[in-house]
């Protein structure tokens, strides 16, 4: 009997605990109570800063997790999360990434579309000025040249030389050579045929007098004497290769007048053919072709005996 009722009060004992976690606390002890309170108060603050830290995580990673271990979603969140931000910052115009060259793929197309920039079109702009005003400058440059020229053969006073402009065109001289070696059989052709002068032209191009002019004879009708077809005229000084500067037209001449003689030049004198007259077309095709030839096999000065 003794034993039944102490089992019978284990029981209630034990309900009793079960059911009130405050009395089953209380009873155990005002030490113990305390210190259950005190374990679940910092259990709360723990569980209250995690919490916390979870909320910030979550408000700057909108698509990720709060958790610190990475998932297999997480990544592909992430990934996604910095796309949008990307997209949500301000693109730079499309001609400055077009003229530039920088950014990315997106960038760089929208550029491309949209044609080069402000500092592009100026550059474009302002290169197309140059040419005109260094135009401009060559012009300039000639004009004064000639006039000095013109001036300074008509102050010779052997008049070796005379000038006539072809459609009063400061840049087309027809130049009229009154002698040469009187001691030549030019000279005596000239005297037998009546001829006063060897007619010649020359054209003067837009970089004169850094090129030289291109010179060919018109009249009379001439052989050898370095006067090939079309009254072109086998002179290295006329080539670019051996044209200076400070060459002028009357020393030009002179020079002409001296390889004349040396190649043993004549006036025409045959049926039919004394009275053909020169091509400047065929004269240009002749110089060029000679000029090929001496920068090929070099220029050959003729020697005393020939003339």
């Amino acid at each position: 009997m003794a034993t039944l009722l102490r089992k019978i009060g284990l029981i209630r004992l034990h309900n009793r605990d079960t059911e009130d976690p405050k009395h089953h606390h209380n009873h155990r002890g005002g030490g113990g109570g305390q210190q259950s309170v005190s374990l679940r108060g910092k259990g709360g603050g723990k569980s209250g800063g995690h919490k916390q830290q979870q909320q910030q995580q979550q408000q700057q990673h909108p698509g990720g997790a709060g958790d610190a271990s990475p998932g297999p979603g997480k990544g592909k969140s992430k990934r996604a999360a910095e796309l949008a931000a990307r997209d949500k910052q301000p693109q730079p115009a499309a001609g400055a990434a077009g003229a530039a060259g920088a950014g990315g793929p997106r960038e760089r197309a929208a550029g491309a579309r949209a044609g080069p920039g402000p500092a592009v079109a100026a550059a474009a702009a302002g290169g197309s000025l140059v040419p005109a005003a260094r135009q401009q400058h060559c012009t300039q440059v000639r004009s004064r040249r000639l006039m000095k020229e013109l001036q300074d053969i008509a102050r010779l006073s052997d008049r070796f030389i005379s000038v006539e402009l072809v459609n009063e065109s400061l840049f087309d001289w027809n130049v009229k050579l009154h002698q040469v070696d009187k001691d030549s059989v030019l000279w005596q052709d000239m005297k037998e045929t009546n001829t006063e002068f060897i007619l010649l032209n020359l054209t003067f191009p837009d970089n004169f007098p850094f090129s030289p002019p291109f010179m060919r004879v018109l009249s009379p009708r001439l052989e050898n004497g370095y006067v090939l077809d079309g009254g072109a005229i086998c002179m290295e000084l006329l080539t670019p290769r051996g044209w200076s500067s400070a060459y002028t037209v009357e020393a030009v001449m002179r020079q002409f007048a001296a390889s004349l003689v040396k190649g043993q030049g004549r006036i025409c004198r045959k049926a039919g053919k004394s009275k053909k007259s020169f091509s400047r077309k065929e004269a240009e095709a002749t110089f060029k072709s000679l000029v090929k030839t001496h920068e090929k096999y070099g220029w050959v000065t003729p020697p005393v005996s020939d003339g």
